[in-house]
Protein backbone atom coordinates (compact mmCIF):
# COMPACT_ATOMS: atom_id res chain seq x y z
CA UNK A 1 0.00 0.00 0.00
CA UNK A 2 1.39 3.34 -0.80
CA UNK A 3 2.34 5.74 2.07
CA UNK A 4 1.47 9.32 2.26
CA UNK A 5 4.94 10.30 1.31
CA UNK A 6 5.10 8.60 -1.84
CA UNK A 7 1.39 10.18 -2.03
CA UNK A 8 2.43 13.42 -2.08
CA UNK A 9 5.65 12.64 -4.61
CA UNK A 10 3.11 11.50 -6.36
CA UNK A 11 1.38 14.49 -6.49
CA UNK A 12 4.47 16.27 -7.11
CA UNK A 13 5.39 14.29 -10.34
CA UNK A 14 1.97 14.53 -12.05
CA UNK A 15 2.17 18.25 -11.57
CA UNK A 16 5.88 18.36 -12.80
CA UNK A 17 4.51 16.32 -15.93
CA UNK A 18 2.30 19.10 -16.80
CA UNK A 19 4.99 22.27 -16.08
CA UNK A 20 8.49 22.37 -14.85
CA UNK A 21 7.67 25.82 -13.78
CA UNK A 22 9.91 26.96 -10.81
CA UNK A 23 7.63 28.71 -8.07
CA UNK A 24 9.96 31.02 -5.86
CA UNK A 25 6.76 31.85 -3.41
CA UNK A 26 3.67 29.65 -2.75
CA UNK A 27 -0.07 31.88 -2.80
CA UNK A 28 -3.21 30.15 -0.99
CA UNK A 29 -6.43 32.31 -1.99
CA UNK A 30 -9.62 31.77 0.48
CA UNK A 31 -12.95 31.65 -0.08
CA UNK A 32 -13.94 35.06 -2.26
CA UNK A 33 -10.38 35.92 -2.76
CA UNK A 34 -9.87 34.13 -6.00
CA UNK A 35 -10.41 36.84 -7.80
CA UNK A 36 -6.22 37.64 -7.14
CA UNK A 37 -5.18 35.33 -9.35
CA UNK A 38 -6.31 37.66 -12.98
CA UNK A 39 -3.43 39.47 -11.68
CA UNK A 40 -1.13 36.56 -12.46
CA UNK A 41 0.59 36.22 -15.37
CA UNK A 42 -0.16 32.84 -16.02
CA UNK A 43 1.84 30.52 -17.72
CA UNK A 44 0.56 27.21 -16.53
CA UNK A 45 -2.74 25.85 -14.74
CA UNK A 46 -2.97 22.28 -13.47
CA UNK A 47 -6.37 21.20 -11.74
CA UNK A 48 -6.80 19.53 -8.30
CA UNK A 49 -9.43 16.87 -10.70
CA UNK A 50 -6.32 15.84 -12.77
CA UNK A 51 -3.51 15.09 -9.80
CA UNK A 52 -4.25 11.61 -9.31
CA UNK A 53 -5.13 11.42 -5.92
CA UNK A 54 -5.08 15.03 -5.17
CA UNK A 55 -7.80 16.57 -2.86
CA UNK A 56 -10.78 18.30 -4.69
CA UNK A 57 -12.79 21.40 -2.78
CA UNK A 58 -16.68 21.22 -2.86
CA UNK A 59 -16.64 24.58 -1.24
CA UNK A 60 -18.51 27.48 -3.62
CA UNK A 61 -15.75 29.67 -4.44
CA UNK A 62 -12.90 27.59 -4.23
CA UNK A 63 -12.20 27.01 -7.95
CA UNK A 64 -9.60 23.95 -7.67
CA UNK A 65 -6.59 24.47 -9.56
CA UNK A 66 -2.58 25.50 -9.32
CA UNK A 67 -1.76 28.32 -11.10
CA UNK A 68 1.55 28.90 -12.39
CA UNK A 69 2.91 32.26 -13.37
CA UNK A 70 4.31 34.98 -12.57
CA UNK A 71 3.34 38.64 -10.07
CA UNK A 72 5.76 41.54 -10.30
CA UNK A 73 7.85 39.69 -12.09
CA UNK A 74 8.13 36.89 -9.29
CA UNK A 75 7.81 33.40 -10.23
CA UNK A 76 4.78 32.11 -7.71
CA UNK A 77 2.40 29.02 -7.86
CA UNK A 78 -1.24 29.74 -6.50
CA UNK A 79 -3.69 27.43 -4.96
CA UNK A 80 -7.21 29.04 -6.24
CA UNK A 81 -9.09 27.24 -3.76
CA UNK A 82 -8.06 25.24 -0.49
CA UNK A 83 -9.89 21.79 0.89
CA UNK A 84 -10.84 21.77 4.56
CA UNK A 85 -11.29 19.20 6.93
CA UNK A 86 -14.98 19.81 7.32
CA UNK A 87 -15.45 18.56 4.15
CA UNK A 88 -14.44 14.91 5.35
CA UNK A 89 -10.86 14.93 4.55
CA UNK A 90 -8.43 14.16 6.65
CA UNK A 91 -6.24 16.88 7.55
CA UNK A 92 -3.20 15.09 6.51
CA UNK A 93 -4.84 15.30 2.76
CA UNK A 94 -6.19 19.19 4.16
CA UNK A 95 -2.34 19.80 4.02
CA UNK A 96 -1.21 18.17 1.12
CA UNK A 97 -1.79 21.02 -1.83
CA UNK A 98 0.62 23.35 0.82
CA UNK A 99 2.97 20.35 0.81
CA UNK A 100 3.14 19.70 -3.02
CA UNK A 101 4.13 22.92 -3.07
CA UNK A 102 7.16 22.97 -0.93
CA UNK A 103 8.09 19.80 -2.93
CA UNK A 104 7.83 21.84 -5.73
CA UNK A 105 10.47 24.08 -4.81
CA UNK A 106 8.81 27.30 -2.89
CA UNK A 107 10.61 28.81 -0.41
CA UNK A 108 8.06 30.92 1.18
CA UNK A 109 4.18 30.28 1.65
CA UNK A 110 1.59 33.29 1.67
CA UNK A 111 -1.36 32.46 2.97
CA UNK A 112 -4.83 33.96 2.68
CA UNK A 113 -8.71 33.34 3.93
CA UNK A 114 -12.12 34.99 5.04
CA UNK A 115 -12.52 35.46 8.73
CA UNK A 116 -14.86 36.53 11.04
CA UNK A 117 -13.69 39.30 12.97
CA UNK A 118 -14.03 38.92 16.86
CA UNK A 119 -13.43 42.96 17.59
CA UNK A 120 -16.96 44.28 17.24
CA UNK A 121 -15.37 47.76 16.12
CA UNK A 122 -13.19 46.01 13.12
CA UNK A 123 -14.68 47.52 10.11
CA UNK A 124 -15.92 45.24 7.46
CA UNK A 125 -14.50 44.02 5.66
CA UNK A 126 -11.04 44.58 6.40
CA UNK A 127 -7.80 43.00 6.17
CA UNK A 128 -5.89 41.49 9.68
CA UNK A 129 -1.81 40.25 9.11
CA UNK A 130 -1.47 37.18 11.08
CA UNK A 131 0.74 37.53 13.76
CA UNK A 132 -0.37 33.99 15.44
CA UNK A 133 -2.18 31.14 15.58
CA UNK A 134 -4.36 28.50 17.70
CA UNK A 135 -5.80 25.65 16.69
CA UNK A 136 -8.70 25.13 19.00
CA UNK A 137 -10.08 21.30 18.75
CA UNK A 138 -8.16 21.16 15.29
CA UNK A 139 -6.27 18.03 15.13
CA UNK A 140 -2.48 18.46 14.49
CA UNK A 141 -1.75 18.03 10.72
CA UNK A 142 1.90 16.46 12.27
CA UNK A 143 0.15 13.48 14.15
CA UNK A 144 1.40 10.05 13.54
CA UNK A 145 4.31 8.67 11.83
CA UNK A 146 6.99 12.07 11.25
CA UNK A 147 7.60 12.28 7.26
CA UNK A 148 11.37 12.67 8.25
CA UNK A 149 11.98 13.62 4.57
CA UNK A 150 10.18 16.67 5.40
CA UNK A 151 11.11 18.03 8.56
CA UNK A 152 12.11 16.97 12.54
CA UNK A 153 9.32 15.44 14.96
CA UNK A 154 8.84 18.36 17.25
CA UNK A 155 9.47 21.33 14.82
CA UNK A 156 9.51 24.86 17.17
CA UNK A 157 6.16 27.41 16.39
CA UNK A 158 7.73 30.13 18.09
CA UNK A 159 7.29 32.30 15.40
CA UNK A 160 4.95 30.26 12.44
CA UNK A 161 4.37 33.56 10.73
CA UNK A 162 7.49 35.20 10.08
CA UNK A 163 8.05 38.79 12.13
CA UNK A 164 10.07 40.18 8.63
CA UNK A 165 7.50 39.24 6.01
CA UNK A 166 4.96 40.99 8.91
CA UNK A 167 6.88 44.33 8.41
CA UNK A 168 6.79 43.54 4.21
CA UNK A 169 3.00 43.31 4.56
CA UNK A 170 3.07 46.43 7.00
CA UNK A 171 5.42 48.27 4.65
CA UNK A 172 3.54 47.79 1.53
CA UNK A 173 0.21 48.89 2.99
CA UNK A 174 1.83 51.70 4.27
CA UNK A 175 2.98 52.51 0.91
CA UNK A 176 -0.34 51.82 -0.94
CA UNK A 177 -1.98 54.20 1.60
CA UNK A 178 -3.50 50.91 3.30
CA UNK A 179 -4.15 50.48 7.27
CA UNK A 180 -3.95 46.74 8.29
CA UNK A 181 -5.01 45.00 11.67
CA UNK A 182 -2.86 42.26 13.35
CA UNK A 183 -3.84 39.55 15.08
CA UNK A 184 -4.01 36.19 15.94
CA UNK A 185 -6.20 33.57 14.02
CA UNK A 186 -8.26 30.84 15.74
CA UNK A 187 -8.49 27.92 13.73
CA UNK A 188 -12.09 25.51 14.22
CA UNK A 189 -13.22 22.73 12.40
CA UNK A 190 -16.16 24.44 10.98
CA UNK A 191 -18.78 23.73 8.86
CA UNK A 192 -21.40 25.41 11.26
CA UNK A 193 -20.34 29.43 12.21
CA UNK A 194 -19.44 30.23 15.75
CA UNK A 195 -21.78 30.72 18.83
CA UNK A 196 -22.05 34.50 20.18
CA UNK A 197 -20.68 32.46 22.93
CA UNK A 198 -18.05 31.02 21.41
CA UNK A 199 -17.12 34.53 19.85
CA UNK A 200 -17.27 36.11 23.35
CA UNK A 201 -14.82 33.08 24.81
CA UNK A 202 -12.30 33.59 21.57
CA UNK A 203 -12.45 36.95 21.81
CA UNK A 204 -11.99 37.33 25.50
CA UNK A 205 -8.37 35.03 24.69
CA UNK A 206 -7.13 37.26 22.69
CA UNK A 207 -8.18 36.26 19.07
CA UNK A 208 -8.40 38.84 16.56
CA UNK A 209 -10.36 36.17 13.61
CA UNK A 210 -11.54 33.11 13.87
CA UNK A 211 -12.04 30.45 10.32
CA UNK A 212 -11.92 27.06 9.39
CA UNK A 213 -8.29 26.91 7.32
CA UNK A 214 -4.64 28.07 7.20
CA UNK A 215 -3.54 27.43 10.64
CA UNK A 216 -2.63 23.48 10.29
CA UNK A 217 -1.21 24.58 6.68
CA UNK A 218 0.69 27.33 8.45
CA UNK A 219 1.98 23.85 10.88
CA UNK A 220 2.60 21.94 7.64
CA UNK A 221 5.04 24.57 5.90
CA UNK A 222 7.18 25.55 8.91
CA UNK A 223 7.48 21.97 9.21
CA UNK A 224 8.93 21.69 6.10
CA UNK A 225 11.73 25.00 6.66
CA UNK A 226 9.56 27.14 4.68
CA UNK A 227 8.40 31.04 5.69
CA UNK A 228 5.15 32.10 6.01
CA UNK A 229 2.74 34.47 6.22
CA UNK A 230 -0.52 35.25 6.41
CA UNK A 231 -3.80 37.51 5.78
CA UNK A 232 -6.83 37.61 6.51
CA UNK A 233 -9.48 39.15 4.81
CA UNK A 234 -12.32 40.08 7.62
CA UNK A 235 -15.60 39.34 5.94
CA UNK A 236 -18.20 39.63 8.81
CA UNK A 237 -18.07 40.41 12.25
CA UNK A 238 -18.37 36.85 14.71
CA UNK A 239 -21.69 35.70 15.84
CA UNK A 240 -24.08 38.27 18.04
CA UNK A 241 -21.52 41.34 17.19
CA UNK A 242 -23.87 42.62 14.49
CA UNK A 243 -26.95 41.09 15.38
CA UNK A 244 -27.27 39.65 11.96
CA UNK A 245 -27.23 35.89 11.01
CA UNK A 246 -23.91 34.83 9.31
CA UNK A 247 -23.89 32.56 5.99
CA UNK A 248 -21.13 32.25 3.29
CA UNK A 249 -22.70 33.99 0.48
CA UNK A 250 -22.22 36.98 2.83
CA UNK A 251 -17.92 35.75 2.84
CA UNK A 252 -17.69 35.51 -1.06
CA UNK A 253 -19.97 38.87 -1.04
CA UNK A 254 -16.92 40.70 1.24
CA UNK A 255 -14.44 39.14 -0.49
CA UNK A 256 -15.63 40.98 -4.03
CA UNK A 257 -15.77 44.08 -2.18
CA UNK A 258 -12.50 44.33 -0.91
CA UNK A 259 -10.64 42.39 -4.10
CA UNK A 260 -9.60 45.46 -5.79
CA UNK A 261 -7.58 46.73 -2.29
CA UNK A 262 -6.25 42.98 -1.70
CA UNK A 263 -5.16 42.30 -5.16
CA UNK A 264 -3.04 45.38 -4.58
CA UNK A 265 -1.74 44.61 -1.79
CA UNK A 266 -0.86 40.90 -2.75
CA UNK A 267 0.54 41.46 -6.35
CA UNK A 268 2.82 45.04 -4.33
CA UNK A 269 3.68 42.42 -1.65
CA UNK A 270 4.94 39.42 -3.56
CA UNK A 271 7.94 41.10 -4.83
CA UNK A 272 9.36 42.77 -1.75
CA UNK A 273 8.57 39.41 0.57
CA UNK A 274 10.90 37.62 -2.23
CA UNK A 275 13.82 40.32 -1.99
CA UNK A 276 14.05 39.07 1.41
CA UNK A 277 13.83 35.64 0.74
Amino acid sequence: MENYYEKLIRCRDAVRAKTDFQPHIGLTLGSGLGPVAETMDVVASVDYKDIPGFPVSTVPGHAGRYLFGYIGGVPVVCMQGRVHYYEGFDVHDVVLPVRVMGLLGIKTLFLTNAAGGLDPNMEIPSLMVIRDHMMFNFPNPLIGPNLDELGPRFPDMSQVYDPELRQVLHQTAEKLGQKLAEGVYIQLTGPSFETPFEVRYYGAMGGGAVGMSTACEAVAARHMGLRVCGISCIANLGAGLSGAPLNHEEVIAAGDMIAERFSALVTAAIPAIDAVC
